[in-house]
This record gives C-alpha cells, sequence and structure tokens, in this order.
C-alpha cells in the first residue's frame, strides 16, 4: 500500500476537501446524516408486529416506534437529503461548525449527498469509512485478504469513494459485535494498515461488554496504531467507572455521543450488567468525574443520530441539542468555557488532523 502521509499530514479532510485545523471549529465527532438500519431490520410472524413495517411515524405511536425500530422502514430508513438538510441546519444555526458523519462502507454512505450539504449549510462534513459490524460486511469478506480491505479504506481517503472524488477523513465507525470474530479482528487490521498508510484517526464501535473497548484497542495498537489516534465510541452506555478510568489510562479518546437518547425503559440487547441506556445527567456526571481525574483532553462528545424519530420533526433532540440544551446545563453545572472548548474544539481538532 502506498503511503500518503507527507500529503495530508496537518491537515483536516472534508468533503469539501481539505481545510487547515484552526477551520474545525466546534465539532461533533459522531453523527449520521444518511444511513440504512435495514440490515438489523426483521419480519416478525405475528400479523400485529408486521404491521409496524410500513407505519409513518407520529406523535401518537412515538414511543412504540422508539422500540421497534427493527420492524419499522420509517425508524430506520435516513434516505431523504431534504429532511437531513432541514435538520441539521439548525446545527449551523446554533453555532456548530463540523459535523463528522460516520456512515460507514455498505450502509448508505452517500457522499455527493454531503457535499450538498456542506455547502448549503456551509459546515465542514467530515466522512468516515471503514467497515462496521458483520451483518453490513461484504459477502465476500471471508475470501478477501486483509490487504485489499485496507486498500479500500486507505483508496476512500487518498482518492476519494467511487468515482466521487470525495475524500474520507476518518477511518470508522469500525464496528464489531461480541464476541469477536475472524472476519472482525481482520477488519481492525485492515483499518490499522490504513491508518499507517494516512495518518487519519481511527474511531471504534465496540462490542457491548466490558472486555471490548480495551481488546479492540490492543489489536489496533499491536499493528502500530498509537492509542492517541483511536476513538472509542459508544462509552455513555458503560457504567463502571474504574473501567472508563482505566481506558482513558491507555491514551486513547473516549467519546460520549449519544447526548439527546434519554429513553433508558428499552434495554441494550444481551448486554451484561454495567451496560445500559443513559441519560444526558449520567453522561455529564461520567464527565465530571474524567475531568477531575485528569481527563479532559481524552474526550469528545456528540448525538450519533442515526434513526429518524429521533428529528426534531418528530419531537427528538436532533443535531443541535448539545449546542441548544447541552451546554447550558454544563455551565450550571460548573463547567468552564476552557473545558467545553477542549471537548468541543480542541480534541476534535487534534482527532481529525491527519499526523
Amino acid at each position: 500500500m502506498a503511503n500518503n502521509k507527507h500529503e495530508f499530514k496537518g491537515k483536516v479532510m472534508t468533503v469539501l476537501g481539505p481545510v487547515a485545523p484552526e477551520k474545525v471549529g466546534k465539532a461533533l465527532m459522531h453523527e449520521h446524516l444518511f444511513l440504512g438500519m435495514d440490515k438489523y431490520a426483521y419480519v416478525p410472524d405475528e400479523a400485529s408486529q408486521r404491521a409496524w413495517l410500513e407505519k409513518p411515524i407520529a406523535m401518537d405511536n412515538l414511543a412504540a416506534v422508539s422500540t421497534r425500530w427493527k420492524l419499522n422502514k420509517a425508524s430506520y430508513h435516513m434516505y431523504d437529503e431534504k429532511t437531513a438538510l432541514e435538520e441539521v441546519s439548525a446545527l449551523a444555526h446554533q453555532g456548530g461548525n463540523t459535523l463528522v458523519d460516520v456512515t460507514s462502507i455498505g450502509c448508505g454512505r452517500d457522499p455527493r449527498a454531503l457535499a450538498r450539504i456542506s455547502r448549503a449549510t456551509r459546515l465542514n462534513i467530515v466522512m468516515g469509512g471503514s467497515y462496521y459490524v458483520p451483518i453490513y460486511h461484504p459477502p465476500d469478506i471471508a475470501q478477501r485478504s486483509e490487504e485489499s480491505l485496507a486498500d479500500e479504506i486507505a483508496r476512500d481517503i487518498t482518492v476519494g469513494v467511487g468515482d466521487t472524488g470525495i475524500r474520507s477523513g476518518i477511518i470508522g465507525e469500525v464496528g464489531c459485535f461480541w464476541p469477536l470474530t475472524d472476519n472482525q479482528r481482520k477488519t481492525f487490521r485492515a483499518s490499522a494498515q490504513a491508518h499507517l498508510a494516512t495518518g487519519a484517526s481511527i474511531l471504534v464501535h465496540p462490542g457491548f461488554d466490558l472486555t471490548a473497548p480495551e481488546t479492540l484497542l490492543r489489536i489496533l495498537t499491536d499493528a502500530g496504531v498509537k492509542p492517541e489516534r483511536v476513538v472509542i465510541g459508544h462509552l455513555d452506555f458503560f457504567f463502571d467507572y474504574g473501567f472508563l478510568k482505566s481506558l482513558a489510562q491507555t491514551g486513547c479518546y473516549l467519546e460520549f455521543d449519544t447526548f439527546g437518547l434519554e429513553d433508558t425503559s428499552n434495554a441494550v440487547t444481551n448486554a451484561p450488567k454495567g451496560i445500559e441506556r443513559s441519560s444526558d445527567t449520567l453522561r455529564m456526571e461520567r464527565l465530571e468525574f474524567l475531568i477531575n481525574e485528569g481527563f479532559l483532553n481524552r474526550i469528545v462528545i456528540s448525538h450519533d443520530v442515526c434513526w429518524t424519530f429521533r428529528y426534531s420533526r418528530y419531537g427528538g433532540k436532533s443535531y443541535d441539542h448539545i449546542f441548544r440544551m447541552v451546554i447550558p446545563r454544563m455551565k450550571r453545572r460548573g463547567f468552564t468555557q476552557a473545558q467545553l472548548d477542549a471537548l468541543l474544539v480542541d480534541n476534535p481538532r487534534d482527532i481529525l488532523t491527519f499526523t
């Protein structure tokens, strides 16, 4: 694999091209503007449950839809460009500057639509690229070499996705189910190769197990990736403070990325004790703990909008929630401006800048 690090070093790659790091501004590190969650979907045996497949989302069924999203096409098809533009425009109006769209290969990633939205909103949009969880892997992944997968991930960065010329700016979200399979290990090692060739950071969707984040981090570091170039996502689901401190001590970035998702009644499927849905209050408490332990420069935050029922038009918090509602609450709790700048400006800038 050709080494392109000299070409990108010191830059941030957006869907409209490279920008200087100081242009990143206030950034959300884990979002989706376009995404198809249909690989999670299934058709139930019961007719009454099948009725949810085609139901439109409405205020009188919103609570029910949010716990049946695997049955509801309107929930898991984030395909409409006009809607995405309207929803994310609120982020720009609230003072956000950059959004990282970590939709992976095969999940509905749409480079040209992202570029159009970037132009319309003047938001920097950084596009992701790697392999997500096994149900989204290409059918021939077992036969493909690690090098061919790495070449595809790196090509998205150095050349662009397909024939679009629009390039990824981060490797991820690299996903896994737990326990790991050989193919999942292969995708993580391939992502590491692509990182070494390009200098792009890696963002991880970990399996929901207390041993998953450090195991995945070890696979990457054994392949030559420095921990400080890795972002471990979805840590709002992990409630063990000792675990969070231990993970932070490795030097990786800790991402609390489901702000605005506060329905704790819907359990994480098959998750062990200590992994649960969270609330914004609990997220802020864990941020305070990690900051007090000295890890301010290792935390980023976001919303991970990945279902349409999280749009504002359906009563969801959408992409501007952190800027509109969470930051004022954080200030009332005693977060300083310097701390907020670290979470939203300094740390994302450092992650997104190619090394």
